[in-house]
């Protein structure tokens, strides 16, 4: 049975930027090591991932679109998944109403069958969300 892993934030921004280079090639090099000889499944949650997307835009100036992308390719790379699966990819690729993050967190109480409260008028559109 294959191992299974969750990163946290760091390594994501590091897979994302290649910045600092030493660093996104261990990554990238231990990351490999697990998915080719363990056949391990690395995921990253949705909180690692709207943390991510925030990081870049703050911490490296990466515009909204971008970090949306460099997520996405990262996440389709083979080397991590998202937890969530679809869910984050769709949420990645909504170019219209409420962010990212908005969509992340309906996301993640959808997984628990709860529905989204929310005072922000463009989340409460999202399925199983409703305003407060």
């Amino acid at each position: 049975m294959a191992a299974h892993f969750g990163i946290d934030t760091s390594i994501l921004v590091r897979l994302a930027t290649g910045d600092p280079e030493t660093g996104f090639q261990y990554a990238v090099r231990e990351l490999t090591k697990l998915v080719e000889r363990e056949n391990a499944e690395v995921f990253a949650s949705n909180q690692v991932i709207g943390e991510a997307y925030i990081a870049l835009q703050h911490h490296y100036g990466v515009s909204k679109p971008d970090a949306r992308a460099a997520l996405t390719s990262v996440l389709k790379s083979g080397l991590v998944a998202p937890l969530n699966g679809a869910g984050a990819f769709a949420a990645l690729e909504a170019k219209t109403g409420c962010g990212l993050l908005d969509r992340l967190i309906t996301d993640d109480y959808q997984r628990a069958d709860l529905t989204t409260l929310t005072l922000d008028r463009k989340m409460a559109a999202l399925p199983k969300a409703r305003r407060l």
